[in-house]
This record gives C-alpha cells, sequence and structure tokens, in this order.
C-alpha cells in the first residue's frame, strides 16, 4: 500500500505532519553587572555632552497636556528627535507622547540605548541634579 515503515502520518515527509528542525523559543539575554551599566551610562552621557547634543532647561513646566504646545517647545529648541529627561512632570509625558521622535523617561528609568538613539538629550535642571546625585 506504500505505507511501509512510516512510523505516523504526523511524521514531517507527510503531508500535515511536523516540521523537521522546528524554531524553539529561547532567551538570548544576558546579564549586565551594575558597574558595567553605570559606566555605559557614564560614557553615553559624556558622550552626549563632549557633542553638544544635550540642552539643560530651567524648568519643563506645562500647565495643561496640550502636544501643539510641545511641538512649539520641541521647534524653538530646533529638536527633531529628541528624548526629554524629566523628573516628574505628568502633562510632560502626556504632552509629549504622541509626537513620534520623542520620547519622554524620568531620571530613574533611562537607558544607554535610549541615550545613544536619539539625537539630543533635553533634561531639566532638577534632573540633571539627580543624576549627577546618583551616578556620580
Amino acid at each position: 500500500t506504500g505505507h511501509a515503515r512510516q512510523g505516523s502520518t504526523r511524521a514531517p515527509q507527510w503531508t500535515g505532519g511536523g516540521v523537521v528542525f522546528a524554531p524553539k523559543p529561547r532567551d538570548y539575554s544576558f546579564k549586565l553587572n551594575k558597574k558595567e551599566r553605570r559606566a555605559a551610562l557614564k560614557s553615553a552621557l559624556s558622550s552626549r555632552v563632549a557633542e553638544n547634543k544635550i540642552i539643560v532647561l530651567d524648568a519643563f513646566n506645562m500647565e495643561e497636556v496640550k502636544t501643539k504646545k510641545f511641538k512649539a517647545v520641541m521647534d524653538a529648541l530646533k529638536v527633531s528627535k529628541a528624548l526629554v529627561v524629566v523628573d516628574d512632570n505628568n502633562n510632560v509625558v502626556l504632552s509629549a507622547r504622541n509626537i513620534p521622535d520623542v520620547k519622554t523617561a524620568s531620571t530613574s528609568t533611562i537607558n544607554v540605548y535610549d541615550i545613544l538613539k536619539y539625537d539630543t538629550l533635553v533634561v531639566t535642571q532638577d534632573a540633571v541634579a539627580t543624576i549627577q546625585e546618583v551616578y556620580a
């Protein structure tokens, strides 16, 4: 009948059968030491300072949640692709979330990837003080 020694109909050679070397879910992540992570963040921040790609603002306060006003501020700073680091200002975060090339972060959530991904770093003075206190 042509079915000799075939095993199962779910074997790979059968239609509707399995896949020979199917992909298996694997975790490729690795752990980075605290000192290495801190050194990388310091290096990324110092490279932005050396390239003059950091803008320090006295304060970044918005009375209401308005993306249009936030965009006007970014245009006044002549910034298109930026990472905005603020301490805790919810109106700024809400105003910026609909702009595709702008990301907001608090001082506790900044990372090396975001610092290097975005062209300019816009930081408030309070955030700079916090960053210096934590990472200096």
